[in-house]
């Protein structure tokens, strides 16, 4: 949670410069080799000469069969990480592969190249680069995300790129996940990386590492496709009315935890954004988001209770009109942000499944 409250105060304050370790890029990349192929990879968000994304592409350049590298800097010229983006010109780098047959991208053979404005990804210049890539892969200002991927987007890019998981419930974000336009990589392990970085880091000592910062939550976004997003999430636990709570206001029970989703059950389950690691669009369907900034506008509407005393009684605890909630001991609990999703149906036929037919005549009341 400390890395948590760093990296938002970072956001707030627009300093998230976090760079990411070697060995973090590898072990990503290495389930998109065959993507790479005569592919322009672009990395708009980095400092080419300092970069482990340019060193990771440049290289593996032709093991990779790569046509072209490009990466582009911020202002800053320097050779220190942390320089202070003060300098007068910011700099492109392209590499086109070995020349003398070393097979090391040797500094003669990078072109350098000044750019006019300061670098900054949503320039018209980088604007430019980014139409000749094919691939963009980087680490973007995670404050940035929403800007970043919607450029991504509307220029129609394939892309591997690391962001908090947070951005899954962002307004922007969500229907894209929804609509299998952006998923989820393979990861950082245990869900948190470590980032060299400038600022305090505020681990625990046993995950303290000096000159980096942990960032817990962090994950690896894409639109290329992989194994993983076609592998079933094995399910062991069966449904039973007893041991699955429903929401008072949506026609759904609610799940704390992926590995607690139920083998036996088609029916609408709201499950944790941590869920999304083992999402697979072939085994079941998102229906929207349960919380209260998307609820409306992601394909899920609450209903509200009748009456009207009652109604009012939840809002004064604080639940908001889009807001998923339970009663649990007589408390109003609203559960963190909850993915709603159903199994597909030519799963669910595979399964002889117990869903009640009173499930849906005494919860049926969204509409």
């Amino acid at each position: 949670m400390a890395g948590n409250k760093k990296l938002h105060a970072a956001n707030k304050a627009k300093k998230d410069e976090f760079y990411t370790q070697l060995p973090d890029i590898e072990n990503e990349l290495k389930h998109y080799k065959q993507h790479f192929k005569d592919k322009v990879v672009l990395c708009n968000c980095d400092d080419p000469r300092i970069s482990n994304f340019f060193h990771y592409f440049s290289h593996n350049f032709e093991a990779l069969g790569l046509k072209k590298l490009i990466t582009t800097c911020y202002k800053s010229q320097e050779r220190d990480l942390f320089s202070s983006n003060d300098s007068e010109r910011a700099i492109w780098l392209e590499y086109n592969g070995d020349r003398n047959g070393n097979r090391v991208p040797d500094p003669e053979e990078i072109g350098i190249h000044y750019f006019n404005g300061d670098g900054d990804f949503r320039s018209p210049e980088c604007i430019e680069l980014l139409k000749q890539a094919d691939i963009v892969v980087t680490n973007p200002p995670f404050s940035l995300f929403r800007e970043y991927v919607a450029q991504l987007m509307k220029y129609d890019k394939k892309f591997v790129i690391i962001g908090h998981q947070n951005a899954i419930g962002y307004h922007e974000i969500f229907p894209l996940i929804r609509d299998n336009k952006l998923w989820l990589g393979y990861g950082f392990k245990g869900g948190a990386g470590h980032f060299i970085s400038k600022y305090e880091d505020t681990a625990t000592a046993g995950d303290h590492r000096e000159g980096m910062i942990r960032v817990s939550g962090v994950n690896w976004f894409t639109n290329l496709e992989i194994q993983k997003r076609h592998e079933d999430l094995i399910l062991y636990k069966a449904y039973s009315p007893d041991d699955y709570r429903r929401y008072e206001n949506f026609n759904a029970i609610n799940i704390d935890k992926t590995s607690d989703i139920p083998i036996n059950y088609d029916g609408v389950m709201g499950v944790p954004i941590t869920f999304m690691d083992k999402y697979n669009p072939e085994q079941f369907e998102i229906i929207g988001l349960g919380i209260a900034s998307l609820g409306l506008e992601c394909g899920v509407q609450p209903y509200k209770p009748e009456h009207k005393k009652y109604r009012k009684e939840i809002q004064k605890r604080g639940v908001v009109d889009g807001d998923l909630y339970m009663m649990v001991d007589g408390v109003v609990t609203v559960p963190y942000s909850r993915i709603l999703i159903r199994r597909r149906q030519q799963n669910a036929n595979e399964l002889q499944t117990p869903m009640a037919a009173e499930d849906g005549a005494e919860y049926g009341k969204n509409k």
